[in-house]
């Protein structure tokens, strides 16, 4: 015990019980070493700005080292639901912009390399260049709608719908949606289920 503390202290005592009797260890990772790390010690990974096409091809290595039932958990996959596809683009621009243009620094943003490695390499450069010159607007506009239509999940539901089943046939073995209405929500767990 502390020279200065009271002698007053308890141990902590749960008041709930655990569902399970371990916890799952998860790593938030993008970069390839990490990610192959988190494949080897945790029981998943939780990787941002998903694409499920190019999932395989950019860390298919990494995920080779995975045990079996480990969890790839897409992180904060954005959802516009509209029938106005390019308004729901537009909803998500401004927040990819922010990541591949505005994180990190120049020479050192994870997100931008992510974006490099799914082949918009130029597109990356471009949208960092605008944002960290303080051209936010441009930045947000120079964000690919291909990108957009990678990495998230807009349009109405038959597309949205369509789009879920390069997520099915994707590693993700679960999809953890960024959505903000509960209309969108109860449409996802329609589609999911």
């Amino acid at each position: 015990m502390s020279a200065t503390a009271p002698g007053l202290g308890k141990p902590l005592k749960l008041m709930m019980h655990p569902h399970r009797s371990e916890i799952p260890i998860y790593l938030a990772a993008i970069g390839p070493k990490n990610v192959a790390l988190a494949a080897e010690i945790a029981d998943g990974w939780l990787p941002v700005w998903v694409s499920p096409e190019k999932l395989k091809d950019v860390f298919g290595d990494a995920l080779a080292l995975a045990k079996p039932g480990f969890d790839v958990a897409a992180f904060a996959v954005p959802v516009a639901i509209s029938d106005d596809l390019q308004a729901a683009r537009d909803f998500v621009k401004p927040h990819l912009a922010l990541y591949v243009g505005g994180m990190g620094a120049k020479g050192q943003n994870y997100y931008n390399a992510l974006v490099g490695r799914y082949g918009y390499e130029a597109e990356a450069r471009e949208i960092q260049e605008l944002y960290l010159g303080g051209k936010k607007m441009e930045a947000i506009a120079a964000v690919p709608d291909a990108l957009v239509d990678e990495v998230a999940l807009v349009g109405d539901r038959d597309r949205i719908a369509d789009r879920l089943a390069a997520w099915k046939e994707s590693p993700v073995t679960t999809l953890l949606i960024q959505a903000h209405d509960p209309g969108t929500l109860r449409t996802m767990a329609e589609l999911l289920l």
